[in-house]
């Protein structure tokens, strides 16, 4: 893939044909998912942009989502993750609401800037849980991206993990979740297929 600039951050949310306050607010997004992410990667050396870019795309074409707000929070849902101090850059352009979304998909140690500490995984899967179903649906989106994207990673204890937290919690999650809406049922089915996929990469 080649540089991403703002026309291909705008094709990936097709926003062409949205109404023009929705198509002014997509194009402040896309401007801040390139500003915050420039210069980081992904363990796999892949530019990190990659990653929110193939959320959308997944929340758009494979779970039926149209509504442009979700879409803005698949594209920045990693922002204050990768750079927590882009928080009141992200309020100025978008609004406190949009940030407190954005916070409450965050895990607690990366908007605190400090390591990982005893007890993060807990409370970051309970904060996860309690996600309301627009937050939940593009977390669910992202699991799937990383599940795929599994296969590039050099870290074979991170492999190791995101399948032991699929079987364990992210499957269940989807599951509960499934009665939500159809999005929040093809999301389910997706991972599902994810969980198979990987069981039977692990047999002998």
């Amino acid at each position: 893939m080649g540089a991403i600039d703002l026309a291909h951050v705008l094709s990936t949310l097709r926003t062409a044909a949205c109404p023009a306050n929705e198509h002014s607010r997509a194009r402040v997004a896309a401007g801040l998912a390139l500003t915050i992410y420039a210069g980081h990667t992904r363990d796999q050396g892949t530019p990190y942009l990659q990653h929110p870019l193939a959320v959308v795309t997944i929340l758009r074409s494979e779970l039926g989502v149209t509504q442009s707000e979700t879409l803005l929070l698949g594209l920045l849902h990693d922002a204050l993750e990768v750079d927590p101090g882009s928080e009141a850059l992200v309020t100025h352009q978008l609004g406190e609401a949009f940030t407190a979304r954005l916070r409450a998909m965050t895990p607690d140690h990366r908007l605190e800037r400090r390591p990982k500490a005893p007890g993060d995984e807990t409370r970051w899967r309970r904060k996860t849980a309690a996600l309301p179903g627009e937050e939940l649906l593009v977390r669910l989106a992202d699991r799937i991206h990383n599940l795929r994207d599994l296969a590039a990673s050099p870290n074979h204890e991170r492999r190791r993990k995101f399948v032991r937290n699929l079987t364990e919690f992210h499957l269940p999650l989807a599951e509960a979740a499934r009665p939500l809406s159809p999005e929040h049922g093809a999301a389910h089915a997706l991972l599902h297929a994810e969980y198979v996929r990987h069981q039977q990469e692990v047999r002998p």
